[in-house]
């Protein structure tokens, strides 16, 4: 409601203002706004037994208040000179600037903390980018609340605690044992991206191993457990634009015996790849050489 005139005439006693009772009627209305009254149709109704209560849609006419503004705050608009209900304290950032500070519009786009010029923690959906020159880093996540993990983003030293490293935490090309591998025949791939050794359960004919992907420092084991290995033919090759393979000892592929090769990457420079193998029997033996 808006606010009533309480017309007090010209001048005293000049008669030309509002009667007492008509002035009153006005103070009463408004009163009634304020204590969150409907006013009543008979003016002589009480309006009293309420605790001020000032209704949100009679602030300003820029307020529509419904049952989803629950919990939201005042704010003034200088615009329209009135207040508006908002949601300051719960869901997503909308647009904050505080200087060289905290920026960004989370529902559009990626919150930003520049904490120095130039450098910033970037705060996605679901990780924490951090991007500094010449600055340290202490990254901690409590127990149970998830990961902490370094993206390359030009960090040329990580300090990592001793003994911290799992085995669980290496590449699969390290730790990884894969299913066993019945092809006897053509071209068998040897992904060594993903696995550490490999076993051939089949007996090898005319065959080629081929290494795919191995990395300087790998050694990779492949395990020729087939029953007859007599007729095996085994031709070695990799995925390297151009290789140097060399034979390390004497010993040759023995086609009466289960044979262990093992491959180890001295380069991984593609053009320019070099890898050392050697191959023995193998022979189920517990006892001490």
């Amino acid at each position: 409601m808006a606010s009533l005139n309480l017309d007090v005439g010209s001048a005293a006693n000049a008669n030309d203002g509002a009667t007492l009772r008509d002035a009153f009627i006005n103070v009463r209305k408004m009163f009634a706004e304020i204590y969150g009254f409907s006013y009543p149709a008979n003016d002589s109704d009480s309006i009293a037994g309420n605790s001020l209560a000032i209704k949100a849609a009679s602030l300003s006419h820029t307020i529509t208040p419904d049952s989803g503004n629950d919990g939201y705050v005042l704010t003034y608009d200088h615009s329209s000179g009135g207040f508006t209900l908002e949601q300051k304290f719960d869901g997503d950032i909308t647009g904050i600037v505080a200087g060289n500070g905290l920026t960004g519009d989370a529902t559009s786009g990626d919150a930003t903390l520049n904490v120095v010029g130039g450098d910033g923690i970037t705060a996605n959906a679901d990780e924490i980018e951090v991007a500094v020159d010449d600055s340290t880093i202490e990254l901690s996540a409590t127990s149970g609340s998830g990961a902490v993990r370094i993206k390359d983003l030009g960090v040329t030293t990580a300090k990592i605690a001793d003994d911290n490293i799992t085995h669980a935490k290496l590449e699969g090309r390290y730790t990884t044992i894969p299913a066993d591998i019945t092809t006897t025949t053509g071209t068998i791939n040897l992904d060594c991206a993903s696995n550490a050794n490999f076993r051939l359960t089949g007996n090898l004919g005319t065959c080629t191993f081929n290494l795919q992907n191995m990395k300087t420092g790998q050694v990779v084991e492949v395990l020729c457990d087939g029953s007859d290995l007599s007729s095996a033919s085994i031709t070695l090759d990799t995925t390297f634009t151009s290789d140097t393979i060399n034979k390390v000892g004497t010993t040759n592929f023995q086609g009466s015996k289960k044979n262990l090769f093992v491959f180890s990457c001295l380069d991984d420079t593609d053009g320019d790849a070099f890898i050392n193998y050697t191959v023995n029997e193998v022979d189920a033996d517990t006892s001490q050489p």
